[in-house]
């Protein structure tokens, strides 16, 4: 009678515990499920400026509708950080696998994690069209693809880098911006990464007036990119713009300055990003908070769809409240 009532015991206690953890795992479903107002989500991603050039320098001269158009109307993560391989493949690559890895930078090598865009080809069943890489830089056609056999090949977005497109050499930024607006009006992609490269390029040149207004030019570039997106009947009031940079560079007195960039000094690591968008908050500083592999995680939860490689969190401060 004892054994009965012992083995009556243990089933009841093992019986709660089941329903409690249904009860539990419902509750965290619910939680995590949020419907957002944004359908469409664009990145911009503006290569390789210094933080003192930009939202580090309180005057904000070089970029001014970044700082007095742009970011008061969403959220801006001063210091936002690349914590991997501060070089262009590897920041890019961060950004859209959610995975630190040291790549080749010339172009010859894929990422071993499928992208954000792959998983939501997969997941949405749309067509390449609606997920886009556009690019001034040709090797950044890496981004369309995976070295993980499960996923190489398929689900790749459209690919628009380099010159004419075709995923070789370097185009300028004009070129860029001007062809993106029309891949844009034609097919409305519902995620895009659009890379510029003045900046960088300028850097790397030793051009000091140069790099200045390669920051001048991209910072008019991003206010046209959220003009564009607020004037068109598709995309207004259901697009999110993430503005951000793939690396920085060195500190005046780090080996050649703003010349280069690559190590792991706080020059190259700390960066800036902007979210603006339906349900983003508004006219909000964070400091010191996120990094790259964060961005796929939080697109990916907006546009509800599994990435199980990413190893990035969701930026839950850059939202409304529910």
């Amino acid at each position: 009678m004892l054994l009965k009532n012992y083995k009556i015991s243990i089933l009841f206690i093992l019986l709660l515990g089941v329903a409690a953890f249904s009860f539990t795992h419902k509750v965290e479903v619910h939680e995590v499920v949020r419907k957002y107002q944004t359908e469409n989500i664009i990145v911009l991603i503006i290569d390789g400026p210094r933080l003192t050039e930009t939202f580090g320098d309180d005057s904000c001269r070089y970029i001014p509708n970044l700082s007095k158009e742009l970011a008061p109307q969403g959220v801006l993560i001063k210091g936002f950080r690349n914590n991997g391989p501060t070089y262009t493949n590897a920041g890019h690559s961060a950004i859209t696998t959610g995975h630190y890895q040291r790549i080749n930078n010339n172009g010859e090598e894929l990422p071993k994690r499928p992208s954000m865009f792959q998983y939501f080809l997969k997941n949405s069943g749309f067509d390449s069209t609606q997920a886009m890489v556009i690019a001034s830089k040709g090797k950044l056609s890496i981004l369309t693809d995976t070295k993980d056999k499960k996923w190489r090949g398929q689900y790749r977005p459209f690919m628009y880098c380099g010159t004419d497109g075709k995923g070789e050499g370097y185009t300028s930024d004009v070129y860029t911006w001007r062809d993106a607006q029309k891949l844009l009006k034609q097919y409305h992609p519902k995620l895009v990464l659009i890379n510029l490269l003045e900046v960088d390029v300028k850097g790397h040149q030793n051009d000091w007036q140069g790099y200045l207004k390669g920051l001048r030019n991209t910072d008019r570039t991003a206010k046209e990119l959220w003009d564009f997106i607020q004037n068109d009947s598709i995309y207004s009031g259901k697009t999110s713009l993430i503005i951000t940079n793939d690396h920085g560079r060195h500190l005046d007195g780090r080996k050649d300055g703003f010349v280069s960039h690559g190590d792991n000094c706080e020059g190259c690591r700390q960066m800036y990003l902007i979210a603006l968008g339906p349900d983003f908050k508004r006219n909000v500083v964070l400091e010191n908070k996120y990094e790259q592999i964060d961005i796929s995680a939080t697109i990916a939860q907006m546009l509800h769809f599994d990435m199980i490689t990413s190893e990035g969190i969701v930026m839950k401060d850059l939202f409304l409240e529910k």
